[in-house]
């Protein structure tokens, strides 16, 4: 009993103290303007960039489902986070510079300026259903189960523990446990509304910051403690024995059966990686409120330089669980089982807090940045171009409260979702494939017409939903099955491919009349980081490092032999290579 209320002590406290510290920095910012609401007034320097950057991605489905990953196929799913890094680096150094130009607050504006208005409508209409439909429930899914996980609300309700029937997948929950979810998912709902819908971005940005520091070093407790229930002889004692007694674990390009199968990181997992930190209204709003060129590169670099260590508290937890508790557990439910079971009691609540904290970073960005692309995509552009400030402002409250609401409905109904982080980015793929295509076309190609963007945008988003409702649900149980994390990114990096190809065949054949030029809004400064081009080189080079370091060829491929490919003591090594690349071409094919 004692220790249950010293974790709901610590817990409130450090919940409260971001609060607060966050209501007093921000009580006398201005959240009556469209630019002080949504963009922070243009004020938000590097060090606020790079820490709301950092916890807006670092949430639970990160926390939760990265780890889960971690769990089932080992250090190959750390993709997701150093391919960041690279990312970052393109983010600060091409798309940034480009859309500070311009002066705008949304991704579709960009492409308002670029193609016209259907084209900023299409975009805008894309994001809010992938938001309100997949990002928002898979926030306040992840963040409900990893929480209650954390604090054993089971325990603390006094249920008792949860027991799978034999039948039944890891996945299962009771009725208790689906109400305990339904519970925490609107308690969270409901306090990340409020920050997101009456405080606006900087004060997103602002307890960003905060948490963002409690998250990192709780993280790294985690990773020590952990280590430490791995073996009693020190850290590096610990990571020897897991390398001893799982190594397939620890190797950086993974299996064609891993979730991200290494020849996926030069098409789909790439392409969602550049999508997330280059065009995601979500995640680049904060970068658009930077109160110059300089702060904004320096951000999104520091951010990248974090991408980097990010796996130690994202991907080394799901190894650590895997060798405490190898089979006895779903991959999702690793990390709340290690943080339970490790983290010192008055450390939980702390660590429960951050977690709390994360999960309203990226839930109220991804409302923020939602109510944002409603008022000024739709409400203002559309149907109310002589709106005040003060109206479209309240329209996007009134929208951002709606979604919340619909947000929190639709959360409960991923229990029994198998894994979560797989599942988000296959869903991600439906509106991050075609918009990251047209901005980019639109930002290479001065010719490129506006119906070769619009029947880009609704062609790939129908295309890719045909693909994942339809095509692979038929594939199923086939001799042809589709189905796979393999597929599924290497079709996203081929329908990239049509559609960056469509749009360049087309401002050939029916180019706009006038080259486009784009404009200097003259809004920020926009004098670039002394130091962005050498931090940016730097840190590809470190990525490219870190998978030289762990990585095995021998496994690429099940049928790749281990290490010489090619054996000169041994004739049949060639004729085994050659059967292998045949192999690989008719599987692709």
């Amino acid at each position: 009993m004692l220790d249950t209320l010293i974790t709901l002590v610590s817990f409130v406290f450090f919940t409260a103290l971001v609060g607060a510290v966050t209501w007093w920095l921000t009580r006398k910012d201005d959240h009556g303007s469209s630019a002080g609401y949504f963009l922070a007034g243009r004020t938000l320097t590097g060090g606020y960039i790079a820490g709301s950057l950092m916890l807006t991605n670092l949430s639970t489905e990160q926390l939760v489902g990265l780890n889960g990953a971690a769990f089932n196929d080992g250090i190959c799913v750390m993709a997701w986070e150093v391919i960041a890094a690279v990312s970052l680096v393109i983010m600060a150094l091409f798309f940034l510079p480009r859309y500070l130009k311009s002066g705008i607050a949304t991704v579709p504006e960009f492409l308002e300026d670029r193609h016209g208005d259907s084209t900023r409508a299409i975009t805008s209409l894309i994001f809010i259903v992938a938001y309100a439909g997949i990002l928002l429930p898979i926030i306040l899914y992840t963040g409900a189960k990893g929480l209650t996980e954390i604090l054993d609300i089971r325990g603390i309700l006094g249920i008792g523990p949860l027991v799978i029937p034999a039948d039944a997948p890891p996945e299962y929950l009771d009725f208790a446990g689906k109400a305990i979810i339904w519970g925490a998912v609107w308690l969270i709902g409901i306090i990340g509304s409020i920050y997101a819908i009456f405080g606006g971005l900087r004060t997103v940005a602002v307890s960003d910051t905060l948490n963002g520091f409690g998250l990192l070093v709780g993280g790294f407790l985690i990773v020590f403690y952990g280590l430490n229930a791995v073996s009693d002889e020190g850290i590096f004692k610990a990571v020897e024995i897991m390398q001893t007694e799982n190594p397939e674990k620890f190797n950086s390009l993974g299996s064609s059966t891993s979730s991200v199968p290494f020849t996926t990181l030069f098409s789909g997992v790439l392409l969602l990686n550049l999508f997330y930190w280059c065009t995601n209204q979500q995640i680049i709003q904060r970068t658009f409120g930077a109160s110059s060129l300089k702060e904004g590169q320096r951000g999104v670099l520091m951010a990248g330089a974090l991408k980097v260590f990010a796996p130690l508290i994202l991907v080394v937890p799901g190894l650590i669980a895997f060798n405490l508790y190898g089979d006895e557990i779903a991959g999702d439910a690793a990390y709340g089982k290690l943080v339970q079971a490790v983290l010192p009691t008055w450390l939980v609540g702390f660590f429960a807090a951050v977690i709390v904290g994360a999960i309203l970073s990226s839930f109220n960005s991804a409302l923020n940045s939602t109510a944002t692309l409603f008022s000024l995509g739709v409400y203002k552009q559309m149907l109310h171009p002589d709106a005040s400030e003060k109206r479209v402002i309240a329209s996007g409250k009134v929208f951002g409260t709606i979604l919340a609401l619909v947000s929190m409905t639709m959360a409960p109904l991923l229990i029994g979702q198998k894994s979560i982080f797989g599942y988000l980015q296959k869903m991600n793929g439906l509106y991050f494939i075609p918009i990251f295509a047209v901005v980019l076309v639109g930002m290479l190609s001065k010719r490129a017409p506006k119906i070769a963007a619009d029947i880009a945008l609704i062609f790939g988003f129908v295309g890719i939903s045909i693909f994942y409702f339809v095509i692979q649900p038929m594939s199923e149980d086939q001799s042809w099955d589709l189905n796979g994390d393999f597929y599924n990114y290497h079709f996203l990096g081929l329908m990239f491919l049509t559609l960056v190809g469509f749009q360049l065949v087309m401002a050939k054949a029916a180019p706009r009349e006038t080259s486009y030029e784009q404009k200097d809004s003259g809004q920020v400064d926009m004098t670039s980081w002394p130091l962005a081009w050498p931090m940016g080189l730097g840190l590809i080079v470190i990525v490219l490092s870190i998978y030289i370091y762990f990585a095995n060829p021998s496994v690429i491929w099940p049928l790749v032999p281990p290490r010489p490919l090619i054996d000169p003591a041994n004739p049949d090594s060639v004729e085994q290579v050659r059967n292998v690349v045949l192999t690989y071409v008719r599987s692709v094919c």
